[in-house]
């Protein structure tokens, strides 16, 4: 479950990398258009997109944080348990050893 949520979270973000990427495109593109409204536009797109980015990469920071974490408390439980991490892998083990053997 958390394999396919962190790789859902990164599809998500290279979505959101895309959408960035494409309308800043765009704001290229219509750079030529003039008036007062599509420069009042064009502004309030480019601070959007910059904010956007801003947030992307906060998230992206605050998730390695988080599955560095994850990992530090992981490896510290298994280094002040030992045994009951073997007999958890073991038991891990045995199940899915069942289950493959039932098909």
């Amino acid at each position: 479950m958390t394999h396919t949520y962190l790789a859902d979270k990164d599809k998500l973000m290279s979505e959101l990398r895309t959408v960035i990427t494409d309308a800043e495109e765009l704001l290229r593109m219509t750079a030529d258009q003039v008036g007062d409204s599509a420069e009042g536009i064009r502004a309030r797109m480019t601070e959007r997109l910059h904010q956007a980015t801003h947030e992307l990469n906060h998230l992206q920071h605050v998730a390695v944080e988080q599955a560095k974490a994850a990992g530090h408390a992981t490896d510290e439980f298994v280094h002040e348990n030992p045994w009951k991490s073997v007999g958890i892998a073991a038991g891990v083990g045995l199940v899915i050893g069942l289950l493959i053997s039932r098909r």
